[in-house]
């Protein structure tokens, strides 16, 4: 049962999503142009600081208003809600988890307010999964840290408002011979730190995704984020987290898929009856529904132990995957029950089906998942 707080909550995005999304966000997909004035809308709304405490700046809420809100959000579009997911749990919690006051001071408050994005420079061309084997290197100069490497797949990190970059780099060498990772700070604009062109990709295409090069670049010693050497910890917190998000996220694609088949089930005639008549339509519309309601109560007991300050790695990890694989089954479906009008970008569900194989990938792929419940189980 939602408390009325959340209730309110959802259905103030659900409205926000209906009325100013879904009117515009069509022609920002074609086009691969990201929706600074939605994100400035959100950013007014205090949706960007919705899991943050008051006093610093946020609108003292908890990570489950986040993952309602995704939750709304991606049931109308995917590219918005991951704008706002990875400007949040990639972006501002690094630094509100790990920062000094000082830095703190410096970057929450803009962010909080969505006057500005912040991204999480982790993953690295030739290394996706295998974090650990993270190549880009930082080496102290004085006062300085010199990077140089590379990042790929960052989200939010080359948009006229990105503020900063968090980068995970090798600083050293552990005691046990193995490699010493920190993260690092990097404005935006910092010589030596280079914003590659867009990708080209498949779905979340009104997102800002790009591959980010370091050369020679120097930061002050002071943008250490956290302790030296816990780099690693940091951004397997992050990512449980994260992962619960994503599983909010991937249950607003499929409920969103839930509900443009039954609308169009309704309209649509066959051999003079609604589609939906037919047993067909309907045993695909329910299993539909009955995927994202079981996603949705495992995210919804992820997001309880992890506010209860329970141990949550194998319950995130578990919504993550199980959510993932129902978004990526209902856009088949829903596309599916549209026919050749699934396959029409003018069509929610062809964005839907675009959309949705990311989910299984971004954020620890559906593997990964299997093999950290496997060894949460002992295995």
């Amino acid at each position: 049962m939602l408390t009325q707080e959340h209730e309110a909550l959802k259905e103030s995005v659900r409205e926000f999503a209906r009325e100013v999304v879904a009117p515009v966000i069509g022609k920002f997909y074609e086009q691969h142009a990201f929706p600074y004035e939605i994100v400035r809308q959100m950013g007014r709304m205090g949706l960007f600081g919705l899991p943050f405490p008051e006093d610093q700046g946020g609108m003292g809420g908890d990570y489950f208003a986040l993952c309602l809100t995704l939750e709304e959000l991606a049931r109308i579009d995917s590219s918005v809600a991951i704008t706002l997911e990875a400007a949040i749990s990639l972006g501002a919690m690094p630094i509100y988890r790990f920062g000094t006051e000082e830095q703190k001071a410096q970057w929450l408050p803009q962010l909080i307010r969505g006057e500005a994005l912040a991204a999480f420079g982790l993953t690295e061309p030739g290394f996706g999964s295998d974090a650990g084997g993270t190549q880009t290197r930082a080496v102290l100069d004085g006062d300085e840290w010199v990077i140089n490497g590379s990042k790929a797949f960052i989200t939010n990190s080359g948009t006229d408002i990105t503020a900063l970059v968090t980068v995970t780099a090798v600083t050293g060498t552990n005691p046990d011979g193995s490699k010493e990772l920190s993260t690092i700070i990097v404005p935006s604009g910092t010589p030596g730190f280079t914003v590659q062109p867009g990708y080209s990709k498949v779905g979340w295409c009104a997102s800002d995704t790009h591959e980010l090069t370091f050369s020679d670049c120097r930061v002050p010693a002071s943008n250490l984020l956290g302790q030296r050497g816990r780099g690693f910890a940091q951004f397997l917190r992050i990512l449980d987290e994260g992962r619960i998000a994503i599983a909010a996220l991937s249950v607003g694609l499929a409920q969103g898929c839930v509900d443009e088949s039954i609308k169009y089930a309704k309209e649509r005639h066959a051999f003079g009856r609604p589609i939906g008549a037919f047993q067909a339509i309907q045993f695909k519309i329910a299993d539909m529904e009955m995927g994202a309601h079981t996603a949705r109560l495992a995210y919804y007991d992820a997001a309880a132990r992890m506010l209860a300050g329970e141990d949550f790695k194998r319950q995130a990890a578990i919504a993550k995957l199980h959510a993932s694989e129902v978004a990526v089954n209902n856009a088949r479906e829903a596309t599916q029950i549209h026919g050749g009008y699934g396959f029409m970008n003018e069509f929610p569900v062809a964005r839907f089906w675009r959309d949705s194989k990311i989910l299984e990938i971004g954020e620890g792929t559906s593997e990964v998942q299997r093999m950290i419940i496997a060894r949460d189980l002992g295995l």
